[in-house]
């Protein structure tokens, strides 16, 4: 018996747009993305394509009017609500370009809901594009078919972060002087990880970080990380543990 094939099939092409999406709804695209579906992959009228808008969830969207610059699309049905995004943030010490891409890339692939990146003692990047790392989250979000874009925060200062942690958040702490192994210490709830610079976190900064009530040291295993590794490291054992890695997921 030969199967019926999907449809949609997953292989359409697939864009993140800042409107809310809604039935039958009207849509003109210019600049890249224009660019992307009608240079690019020279699409024409009735072609289709998959839509997503952080707010509803994704949508089956045609080509009414195809242009090089500028088309129009018209939004056909709604595919899947918004999806549920567990509780995680990310703190990460900004790192070099091409590797700070990488991470928030990685991240969003991997369902963080929120990347916050932290200055700390040792950061060596002081200054971080958010407008860039936006975009690579999209990019990341749009290839793995997530529904929600994870919130990218502008840069803060740990001790400010810590000064108004939530009580009701778990902060786990990677330390590179050890801890509990995150795959035991991670429950579900609200949580975050907080990497520190490839320079490691100073004496003082370790100290103030443990006086946060719901501060709590982990290990990432027997080997020293880079920060970008580790942050993924710790993202994938809570993912595996308190996250929704588990959940069967339907298509």
């Amino acid at each position: 018996m030969v199967a019926t094939p999907a449809w949609p099939p997953a292989s359409l092409p697939r864009l993140y747009v800042d409107r809310q999406l809604a039935d039958n709804a009207p849509l003109v695209l210019d600049g890249a993305a224009a660019n992307y579906l009608g240079n690019v992959l020279r699409l024409g009228v009735g072609a289709q394509l998959k839509l997503f808008d952080d707010r509803t969830g994704e949508w089956l969207a045609e080509i009414a009017e195809p242009g090089k610059k500028r088309l129009s699309l018209r939004v056909v049905r709604r595919l899947r609500p918004r999806e549920p995004v567990p509780d995680l943030w990310l703190l990460f010490a900004p790192i070099k370009r091409g590797r700070i891409d990488w991470l928030v890339e990685k991240a969003t692939e991997l369902g963080v809901a929120r990347l916050v990146p932290v200055l700390t003692g040792r950061t060596i990047v002081d200054r971080v594009n958010i407008d860039r790392l936006r975009a690579h989250a999209i990019e990341a979000a749009e290839q793995c078919e997530r529904t929600a874009l994870p919130e990218l925060a502008d840069p803060a200062k740990l001790d400010a972060l810590l000064r108004n942690w939530p009580a009701d958040r778990t902060l786990f702490f990677a330390d590179e002087r050890g801890g509990t192994p995150l795959a035991e210490a991670a429950v579900p709830g609200p949580a975050a990880i907080l990497i520190g610079p490839e320079g490691g976190f100073t004496d003082a900064e370790r100290a103030a970080v443990g006086a946060v009530p719901a501060a709590r040291p982990i290990s990432l295993g027997p080997r020293i990380l880079r920060a970008d590794t580790a942050a993924l490291a710790a993202i994938a054992l809570w993912m595996a543990k308190a996250g929704d890695w588990s959940h069967s997921v339907a298509r």
